[in-house]
């Protein structure tokens, strides 16, 4: 058997009042666009070691950062700014320095994304992520 016909049913077997329910019940696509966006924020392994560096170190600038994740300052730079647009990463200048740091919701996506991966990191995620210790 095709791995094809595994993932679909032999059957019509449509259970519309159970379907329903759950088909009302769901959000507008409209309203689920700002999670979507900040799940794929985190589809790129590189953003992913940058958001952890941000959850375990606090805030970095992006020479911190990219020298923590061994990656090029404009590359840093660049996915710094997607995890910025996906909602995940807040930023403020001081002085010369941009400094980048974990919003809350960036910090619970990172920890439900590792306790799913990682179940030895569980608890050091789920602490980091609880921290009072940045805004966001």
């Amino acid at each position: 058997m095709t791995d094809e016909r595994r993932d679909s049913c032999d059957l019509l077997c449509l259970d519309l009042p159970h379907a329903e329910k759950i088909r009302t019940g769901l959000p507008e696509l409209t309203a689920v666009e700002s999670a979507a966006a900040a799940a794929r924020a985190l589809g790129d392994p590189t953003r992913l070691r940058i958001a952890v560096a941000l959850l375990t170190g606090g805030e970095l600038c992006v020479c911190d950062a990219s020298w923590v994740v061994g990656a090029a300052q404009n590359l840093t730079s660049h996915h710094l700014r997607q995890l910025k647009i996906g909602g995940l990463v807040s930023s403020r200048r001081a002085g010369r320095l941009v400094m980048y740091a974990l919003t809350g919701r960036g910090r619970a996506l990172i920890a439900a994304v590792l306790v799913e991966h990682n179940e030895e990191a569980a608890p050091a995620v789920a602490g980091a992520a609880g921290s009072g210790t940045l805004e966001g």
